[in-house]
Formats: structure tokens, sequence, C-alpha cells
């Protein structure tokens, strides 16, 4: 099969046309233009036409693993997600997230971390932080080490208390509705009894 010409593409950066006697079009990139050592008029076998597919399609799954990340900071199992729900092969997807990986782009344990601090400040407790990450996929053996990045929750729910209040008087009413947001966010039970009974009163778990 002869190659008629090949065009670097006007829409897609980074992607060459490789078009192919009787109307079949190749979409590679300059990786296998390269490795093939492809131009106009060379013949190429339907082996090598699968092999070019095969490769070009891991390249493509690189390249959009890259564009992910630096787009938004994820941990290696949402990146891998995100390239299977792009209708990227599950080869090609773990491939590009090691590759990622190897290179310093996706660290998880960074990630994490991140994470924490982020909800942290947000006012969110240990319970929602563990849940955060497990939703996004950090791997259970980085938790604790990543949780050591979180404030001691007696302070972090004082800084609630003090948005929520405003320095303002504290009614038995409001005192349960602190103690129902709190738990929400991921609190313990103790903690948050602690830090209400300071406000003058004691604090049922009802």
């Amino acid at each position: 099969m002869r190659i008629e010409r090949i065009e670097r593409s006007k829409r897609r950066q980074g992607r060459i046309l490789v078009y192919l006697e009787g109307g079949d079009l190749l979409r590679i990139t300059e990786d296998e233009l390269l490795r093939f050592d492809l131009y106009a008029g060379l013949d190429i076998g339907p082996e090598t036409v699968v092999e070019l597919q095969k490769r070009a399609a891991r390249s493509e799954t690189r390249l959009r693993a890259a564009n992910m990340v630096s787009a938004r900071a994820l941990s290696k199992a949402e990146t891998q997600k995100r390239l299977r729900d792009a209708g990227a092969a599950e080869d090609d997807a773990r491939a590009a997230a090691d590759w990622l990986e190897e290179i310093g782009a996706l660290d998880d344990l960074a990630y994490a971390r991140a994470v924490v601090r982020h909800y942290s400040a947000s006012g969110y407790g240990e319970a929602r932080l563990r849940d955060e990450l497990r939703r996004r996929g950090v791997p259970r053996e980085l938790w604790d080490e990543a949780l050591s990045e979180a404030p001691p929750p007696a302070e972090t729910i004082e800084r609630v208390i003090a948005a929520r209040t405003k320095g303002c008087a504290v009614d038995e009413g409001e005192r349960k509705k602190l103690s129902a947001l709190l738990l929400r966010r991921g609190f313990a039970w103790g903690d948050v009894k602690q830090a209400l009974a300071a406000l003058g009163a004691d604090v049922s778990e009802d």
C-alpha cells in the first residue's frame, strides 16, 4: 500500500495525516512518522499499517493524558478512568498513566496532600477527607501520610464555628444546628461535643 502524501493536521496539534492509495487515512503522531521513516511514495504492508495504528493510539493517549494533568491535578486512578472514558484502551490508559508517573507529572502522594490541605482549609474533618481520598482513587497506603497535613480537628472546628456565629451568642437551637453541620463535615462526635461544650452548654448525641 503506497503512501500518497503526508500532511500535518491543521486542527489537531501534533497529529500527522498519512494518506494512502485507495483513500485510506492514517492519523499518527510525529513519533511514528520518525520511527517508521515514513515518506510519500513509500510502500507499506498491512502489518505495518496495523502497527502504526496501534502505536498511534498509544501516542494519542499519552498526549491526551498529558493535557489532562496539565489542566488540573488528578490522581493516577482518575487519569486512567478519564482516558478510558475518552475511548482509550485499558492497556494504553495504564501505560500513559505509568509514563506520567515516571516523569513526575503524576504524584499520588503530593496530590493526596493537596486534597487534604484544601478540604481542611474549607472546614472539613477527617471522615470527609478520607471520603475524598477514596473518591479520587488515592491508594489507601498513602492516606495516613497525607492526613498528617491536616490541622488538629479542634482548630478547624473553631474556625467553622467562628465563621458561622460571627461572634454572636449561641442558643440551644443553634448549637444543635452547629452539631449537625460539623458531623456532616466529617468531624468525630467527641471533637464536636468538646467544641460545643465550650460555648456554654452540654450537647447530647441526639
